[in-house]
Order: structure tokens, then sequence, then C-alpha cells
């Protein structure tokens, strides 16, 4: 695990693109993580959550859904970069989402990034940063996204 990179200020963003970030620590991904997912979307499909059904099923147990997988985007963030000195930052979206390999239950993930753009936006600095979830042992990762940040200066700060 590397430590985030950090930003003092939104600004010190600009001309960053290209940047690597991580790799993150590896999060275990356990059953129980699995089934709490699945009681707070109402997503209870059996690949999910039934463990001895799923064993003679196409991946030979149960695997996370492809939403948790993606919902950990935000558990990793914090540990590829941080940025400082803004009033108030807001997730503005995404771009490029793909789920590529299964997250089999018992398996391990993590995070690598990469800074894609940086621009001045609305009073703000808007960064996309893409998150690649790899898959410890895996030949594929197993989630890529472009998660897009804006931050809003700190007052009579130039961001």
């Amino acid at each position: 695990m590397s430590a985030p990179r950090i930003f003092t200020r939104p600004a010190d963003l600009l001309g960053s693109e290209g940047a690597p970030l991580g790799p993150t620590a590896w999060l275990a991904i356990e059953q129980d993580r699995v089934d709490a997912f699945a009681e707070v979307t109402g997503d209870h499909q059996w690949i999910h959550v039934d463990v001895e059904r799923a064993k003679a099923g196409p991946f030979g147990g149960t695997i996370a859904h492809g939403y948790l997988t993606l919902a950990l985007v935000n558990h990793f963030l914090p540990e590829l970069i941080e940025v400082r000195g803004f009033a108030h930052a807001v997730n503005v979206g995404a771009d490029r989402l793909r789920f590529l390999a299964p997250v089999p239950v018992g398996s391990r993930i993590r995070a690598v990034g990469e800074i894609v753009k940086v621009e001045e936006i609305k009073g703000a600095l808007q960064s996309t940063v893409r998150v690649t979830i790899e898959i410890e042992g895996g030949d594929k990762p197993a989630c890529t996204i472009d998660t897009i940040s804006r931050y809003y200066p700190e007052e009579g700060g130039a961001g």
C-alpha cells in the first residue's frame, strides 16, 4: 500500500493528468458484507447470497454484487488521493463504468488509480480519477470507473 497522493489545494491538481495513484491496502470480501449489501439493496439473487446453490453455479461459489464492488470505490478513494484546502466538495458523477470480472467471496480486492482530467468549471476545480479495482491473483480487474469530483475553493482563496 502506498500513501495517498496529497494536494494542498484544489489548484494543485492542475497539470497532474497521468499521475498514478495507489495501490491501496487489500480488502477482504466476505459473505457477511455481501449479505448486508443484499439486505440494503433488496438484491438477493442466489449467486450472491445462497452459498450452497452457488457452489454448483457458474462461478463455483458466491460472488460480490457488481454494485457492491462499485460502492467500495468510495472506500478506496481516500487511500488514493487527498485534496485539501477547499470549502466543500461534491461527487459530480462517473463515466466509463465497466464490470470486467466477478469478485468471488473470500477474495481480496484493492484499487489503483490515475488522474485522467483536471479542469476549471463553474468556479471550482473538477477532477476525473480512473479507479481500477483489482482482484488478488486475478488476470482481469473487477471494475473500472472514472469518478468525477468537484472542489470549491475556500472563501477568498484561489482554489
